[in-house]
């Protein structure tokens, strides 16, 4: 047999290289989170608020997480509990990158007093840890998550204004700047359309990464009640109340295993991403 007519060898399928099993898993579980958080409304499941059958039921083929102090189902709870820590992750992340790439953005390009000045607010409000300072903040404006929101921006922004100043001076630098400075770009032309495009890399995938912490800090607060109040479904509030009922485990279960599994997924997510976005790699 000639070599031309010998079998032609079947291709083997494989991924991309970023695209590893952790990715993948991270980006299931990110995806059936947000679904949840957007549709847990028309699933066929108890009312997070209901009594629904009798107090502290350990875990059945009826209530798969058991019931809690009220008789409330704990799976239903946790389910829409993503609602209320999701969304208010999302617009946690989505302000402090937009408050603090602003202002890092200005500071970098900028330089010299207006560099000083937003630094140093940047300095001061990394000096304190973030849950005392995100703990002061709530309780001067009161619980509740919309005051719970606010301190986590405000905890959350410096981050990122000293990530994008890092990343526009090292952009700035660039030939392609000085050439359309040379050719009579205006600061604001040339910072939004030849240096901001350029330094998203590292904030996309740091805010990836940091909207795990986010949903940790959130149970966080409103575990020692300063977050969301009761009756609403919210993870660190149910942790809260299952802390209580010692012997009980099935309570804080629910909500554990969901901040533990969103964690994960967006720290696999974040991974990924950062493989995809390092331009060092084949």
């Amino acid at each position: 047999m000639s070599a031309s007519s010998a079998p032609a060898k079947p291709r083997s399928f494989a991924l991309p290289s970023h695209l590893t099993l952790p990715v993948l898993l991270g980006a299931a579980i990110t995806l059936f989170w947000i679904v949840t958080a957007l549709s847990v409304d028309l699933w066929p499941i108890y009312d997070p608020l209901d009594m629904v059958a009798r107090r502290l039921m350990p875990p059945s083929a009826e209530h798969w997480f058991g019931t809690d102090a009220l008789g409330r189902d704990v799976l239903t709870r946790t389910l829409h509990g993503a609602r209320s820590s999701l969304i208010m992750s999302c617009a946690v992340i989505f302000f402090a990158v937009s408050i603090g790439s602003a202002l890092g953005a200005i500071a970098g390009y900028a330089g010299g007093f207006i560099d000083n000045a937003i630094m140093r607010l940047v300095d001061v409000t990394l000096s304190f840890p973030p849950i005392l300072l995100a703990m002061a903040v709530t309780a001067a404006l009161g619980p509740g998550l919309e005051n719970a929101a606010i301190a986590m921006i405000i905890v959350w922004w410096p981050a990122y204004a000293r990530l994008m100043r890092g990343q526009v001076l090292a952009v700035k630098a660039r030939e392609h700047v000085e050439a359309a400075v040379a050719g009579g770009a205006g600061h604001a032309r040339t910072l939004i359309r030849h240096i901001l495009p350029l330094c998203w890399g590292p904030i996309l995938i740091n805010a990836t990464m940091d909207f795990g912490q986010v949903v940790l800090l959130a149970a966080s607060l409103s575990f020692i009640g300063l977050g969301a109040s009761p009756p609403t479904p919210e993870w660190g509030s149910m942790i809260s109340e299952g802390a209580i009922h010692f012997y009980q485990w099935w309570i804080c279960a629910g909500p554990g295993l969901a901040i533990l599994s969103v964690v994960l997924g967006f720290n696999f997510l974040g991974d990924g991403l950062s493989d995809y976005l390092d331009p060092r790699r084949s």
